[in-house]
């Protein structure tokens, strides 16, 4: 008979004596276990700082722009006669501003119509923008004598009216869905329906002329020409707003302002006119102050992240994660060694941020006074903008700072221009005619920047500034040359016409293709020329030009810089001076060290690394210890057995050796 159960024919507890056994062989798995923990929770704690580091990048990627800092306030002495807001390019300063008249954009209105439902006529309508000058309108009927219509320059619309849309209705839908900029409505006066249409373009020159192909119907309704038949009458008038600016009088087409005062954007809202209101330009010390308290805030959260993941705390008696790990301490050094550096390159009073009220705390965060933000803020805000962000400014007011590459040394560079940027353009050999007439002189065909388009001019007898804004308007508003962004400016002197690309450099090229009206517009020998790329040099090497863009060649400490070249003449151009504050520095940092090749990467990899190893000695020692308890319980169920076996055989001479005693 064979025993079941390991120990029940010895009385050996054979479980417990293997399980104590292998109890011992476990104790390196269990170190390795251990081991294990230890690197995952610092792998834990790795990715905790990943992301504290991750968060700060954000923010001081933010602060790291020169237009965070760089913002400014705009008051108005009465709020109701206008708002401003005010870019980085506007200057402080206290200026006087008296609105006399709105700008306003022109509505015209059908006759009245029985029925807004019942069929006109169909046709394609060409709607044109432009200005009204001379002659007289009678506000009665609407309708102006012996004015002339000059077009603005921008391009002409058309649009299609089908059988579809051959109602009053269907005109007006087709000419909202066409999006030409010209809306459309009917208003019900009592008498009948009639078609308002009002002009998206504000200001004089965007008046309207309508020509209509197709029915007379259609025609008589709709066709509008100022300088001759007028169908529409004009119930709201075009014109320009007009203000004065430190008493200097300026005229806009739209009563939102931009470029009458550098850098800052005027909406008029109300006229003044005898009564001047201020207008108070100065740095928007609350915004720059918000950025510098981020600033702040975002070092100090990274800072306590680092001393909770790398420090000890003696009240919990607990070690961070990566208390025994230097990446927390190497963070930290090359932190405080970034901000307590000073900066080079700036022309500005401050260089460091002690100078800013910003001082290192005992437990290593940043610690700001207000008082003296504050002071510095007032005495020169723009100053204290290069302190943390990536700023560069030329000496010459025609030369423009425009970018730097990450490579870019902080200092002074001088520049010189060896030769100015030009623009591509096509003269006429003789004066334009100035009579168009369809299907005789009325198609161009021409390439703009290597664009090929062909265009069709309106009929009629022009100026020869009003054939040079037709020219303009029908170029510009080519389908080819307006989905490229492509344009040009069409001028005239003496009659002859130039027509120049609005892109400067050595891809900036007019050329004339033919077309029925090419002689007619620029003579038999009409001259080209093409661009020219700006040329000079940037700290004393020669830089590489594109259209007006200089940028300093690689491999030299001005690397990366570009600059602006906006006019002026060739020769030393003065000097583009270039300095990378504090948050540009730390978010070069912090991209350092979460980049692929960085220490936090590099830190991850190698605990991964020790990860995978510390598994798979675990698994090889977990398969030896299988084979050890197997062979420990094999062994002690041969004991058990031999024992068993042995006390079988006792208890059986027992007996024997009983039956041969005499009995007493």
């Amino acid at each position: 008979m064979s025993l079941s159960s390991p120990g029940i024919g010895s009385n050996l507890d054979v479980n417990s004596l293997v399980a104590q056994l292998m109890a011992l062989e476990r104790r390196p798995l269990t170190l390795l276990q251990r081991r294990e923990s230890d690197f995952q929770a610092r792998l834990s704690a790795l990715g905790s700082l990943k992301g504290a580091l991750s968060q700060f990048q954000s923010t001081v990627s933010s602060l790291a722009s020169a237009s965070r800092f760089g913002a400014y306030a705009v008051t108005l002495g009465d709020a109701q006669v206008a708002t401003a807001s005010a870019g980085p390019a506007a200057v402080a300063g206290v200026h006087s501003l008296e609105v006399i008249q709105l700008a306003q954009a022109q509505k015209l209105a059908t006759a009245a119509q029985a029925s807004a439902s019942a069929s006109i006529g169909t046709g394609t309508l060409t709607i044109e923008f432009g200005t009204i000058d001379g002659g007289s309108f009678d506000a009665a009927t609407g309708k102006y004598s012996g004015a002339t219509f000059t077009p603005s320059g921008a391009a002409s619309k058309t649009v299609t009216i089908d059988a579809a849309h051959a109602s009053l209705a269907g005109i007006r839908d087709a000419i909202n869905e066409a999006g030409i900029g010209v809306t459309a409505s009917i208003v019900y006066d009592g008498s009948g329906h009639r078609l308002v249409l009002a002009s998206g373009t504000p200001g004089a020159a965007g008046s309207l002329r309508i020509s209509v192909s197709g029915d007379t119907a259609l025609a008589n309704l709709l066709a509008h020409d100022p300088s001759g038949t007028q169908n529409l009458q004009e119930t709201v008038t075009a014109r320009d707003a007009r203000f004065t600016l430190d008493g200097i009088a300026i005229r806009a087409a739209s009563n939102t302002v931009t470029g009458a005062l550098q850098g800052v954007t005027l909406t008029l809202v109300k006229t003044n006119a005898g009564a001047p209101t201020s207008l108070t330009i100065a740095p928007d010390t609350a915004a720059i102050r918000q950025a510098v308290e981020s600033f702040v805030e975002a070092y100090n959260r990274l800072a306590r992240s680092l001393k909770e993941l790398g420090g000890y705390d003696p009240v919990t008696k607990t070690a961070g994660a990566l208390q025994s790990d230097g990446l927390p301490r190497l963070i930290e050094a090359r932190l405080r060694s970034t901000l307590s550096a000073e900066l080079v390159g700036l022309k500005g009073g401050y260089s460091a941020l002690y100078q800013l009220g910003i001082t290192f705390a005992p437990d290593g965060t940043l610690k700001l006074d207000a008082t003296k933000l504050e002071a510095a803020l007032q005495a020169d805000a723009a100053a204290v903008a290069g302190v943390f962000a990536a700023t560069g400014k030329a000496s010459d007011s025609l030369v423009r700072f425009a970018s730097a590459a990450s490579s870019a040394k902080p200092g002074s560079y001088e520049v010189s221009v060896s030769r100015l940027a030009t623009q591509g353009s096509v003269t006429g050999s003789a004066a334009a005619s100035t009579t168009i007439t369809a299907g005789l002189n009325d198609t161009l065909s021409l390439s703009v920047d290597g664009v090929t388009a062909t265009v069709t001019l309106q009929a009629g007898t022009y100026t020869a500034a009003g054939l040079a804004a037709e020219l303009q308007s029908k170029i510009n508003g080519a389908q080819a040359l307006s989905a490229a962004g492509v344009s040009v400016t069409v001028s005239e002197a003496a009659g002859v016409l130039t027509v120049t690309s609005n892109r400067y450099g050595s891809a900036s090229a007019v050329l004339l293709g033919g077309g029925n009206a090419q002689e007619s517009l620029f003579g038999a020998s009409p001259s080209a020329a093409t661009g020219v790329d700006v040329a000079g040099s940037i700290g004393g090497v020669a830089a590489i030009g594109s259209g007006r863009t200089l940028t300093a060649a690689s491999g030299t400490d001005a690397e990366g810089i570009a600059v602006e070249v906006l006019g002026g003449t060739t020769g030393a151009r003065g000097t583009v001076s270039y300095s990378q504050g504090y948050a540009y520095r730390l978010k070069a940092l912090a991209e350092a060290l979460l980049a692929a090749d960085g220490p936090v990467a590099g830190r991850s990899e190698t605990l991964d690394t020790a990860i995978d190893g510390l598994q798979r000695r675990q698994e090889e020692m977990e398969r030896r210890l299988e084979a050890v308890e197997k062979r420990l319980r094999a062994q002690f169920t041969a004991l058990d057995a031999m024992v068993a076996s042995m006390l079988k055989t006792s208890s059986f001479l027992q007996q024997q050796l009983a039956a041969l005693s005499p009995s007493p």
